[in-house]
């Protein structure tokens, strides 16, 4: 049986090209992990595109929402995806990027009663809604069920102010938050602030997998 090929090469090929920039012995650690997002828009598709594309092993992608035209300045999707549910559409994507992880979806609202069920298998628990309401339900829900699991939020990264407010903070064990912590999404919500956040959380999320805990 002939081996499959990807572009052209052999799976082999691809999978060790694509590793050969990632930070030395870091793959097998990222190959296991397992990352639950709650939400699949601003925060959560770049999250995504991140952590797959350092071959996070695992991903579950949680939204109830669907694709609509004011997502696409700053939503990692494309114009003819409108319409779609978000975590079909993202996974879609996702797999362009990198065919070797395993990605599940659950198209649903995250609520208390069902965090529990949601967030088993996960090894880090990464927060993207734009709903502050709903931020706090998860983190509360969360710290109820999954007290020794690491949570990484977001909150404040509105307008378009300076990309140096945006940092994470650690405000307690197991919890890390990055934004700016103040600007409201009433002020409008574009692609690089919220990339720029986006990305911090990326990258807490790639530290604690790879054992650094701290900021």
């Amino acid at each position: 049986m002939q081996e499959p090929v990807v572009q052209g090469m052999s799976y082999e090929q691809v999978y060790q090209g694509m590793k050969e920039r990632n930070v030395k012995d870091s793959t097998d650690k990222l190959t296991k992990a397992h990352v639950t997002i709650a939400g699949a828009g601003g925060l959560g598709s770049n999250i995504a595109i991140a952590l797959t594309r350092i071959g996070v092993g695992h991903l579950t992608l949680i939204d109830f929402d669907s694709i609509e035209l004011s997502n696409l300045n700053r939503q990692q999707f494309k114009l003819s995806q409108v319409g779609m549910p978000k975590v079909v559409a993202l996974k879609q994507n996702l797999q362009e990027f990198n065919p070797f992880i395993e990605i599940k979806t659950k198209q649903v609202e995250v609520t208390h009663d069902n965090v529990k069920e949601l967030f088993a298998d996960a090894d880090i628990i990464t927060e993207a809604f734009d709903n502050p309401a709903a931020k706090a339900m998860l983190l509360d829900a969360a710290s109820e069920f999954y007290p020794d699991k690491p949570i990484v939020m977001g909150t404040g990264m509105a307008g378009i102010h300076s990309s140096n407010t945006i940092t994470t903070k650690h405000p307690r064990p197991n919890l890390y938050i990055a934004g700016d912590g103040t600007s409201k999404g009433a002020e409008g919500l574009m692609a690089p602030r919220v990339m720029i956040a986006a990305g911090h959380e990326a990258n807490m999320v790639t530290r604690l997998i790879l054992g650094e805990k701290e900021i």
